[in-house]
């Protein structure tokens, strides 16, 4: 469970600085018709064991052909007739057992390319209440309660250089989690960070993903 940081309650102070941050940042959306469209949440809620902020954070299912067992945010596909919003709502319902509303919503980041061929539009989600998780164990091997000060650590990010691309893989780690996380998640939680707690309009699409990723 996280760990209660002042700086970073779950409380309306809180939600109006994430709101208001939001509102100033102008998200870039991808036009690419070979990228299929995807949504993930980056859902906000009160950490079950204190009054700090967390986001929610998955291990995906290890027998998932696309990236079983590693970090993710909620979400997937965008289906036909969906958008972005509706489709990471619908996500969140099936992964996690969830229920939000567009009201809940409170803005949106980057479109981010994977390697793996889809364009990730993310949702923030500020969930009031006291929401009960229930893992889908078909997609979701576990699900991490990662307190909003985890973003704000000396060491982030960290980048490394590999011969496969001229740009670099972006990763983070987290220290509730004791665990390194890569792009595309990395990135994502890297610009909600730049965005939310400093106010920067720091751009992520160009960072490289690992390989084990790219498939």
């Amino acid at each position: 469970m996280g760990k209660e940081s002042p700086q970073f309650g779950f409380d309306a102070a809180l939600l109006s600085r994430f709101k208001n941050k939001l509102n100033a940042f102008s998200p870039v959306a991808i036009e690419n018709g070979d990228l299929r469209p995807a949504a993930v949440a980056i859902v906000l809620v009160k950490d079950p064991s204190s009054s700090a902020a967390v986001f929610l954070l998955t291990r995906r299912a290890s027998r998932l052909a696309r990236h079983g067992g590693q970090y993710a945010l909620p979400g997937g596909r965008v289906d036909d007739g969906e958008d972005v919003c509706s489709a990471a709502l619908r996500e969140l319902r099936e992964e996690l057992g969830l229920n939000a509303t567009r009201a809940s919503v409170i803005g949106q980041l980057d479109d981010f390319p994977t390697r793996s061929g889809f364009r990730i539009s993310p949702v923030i989600v500020w969930l009031e209440g006291h929401p009960v998780v229930r893992r889908n164990p078909g997609e979701v091997e576990a699900v991490f309660f990662v307190p909003i000060s985890d973003l704000d650590q000396p060491g982030i990010p960290r980048l490394h250089h590999i011969p496969e691309s001229s740009n670099p893989v972006l990763s983070m780690v987290l220290d509730s989690l004791g665990d390194e996380v890569f792009s595309p998640t990395a990135a994502i939680l890297f610009q909600f960070r730049e965005v939310t707690l400093f106010g920067r309009p720091t751009r992520v699409a160009h960072y490289e993903q690992p390989l084990f990723a790219w498939r």
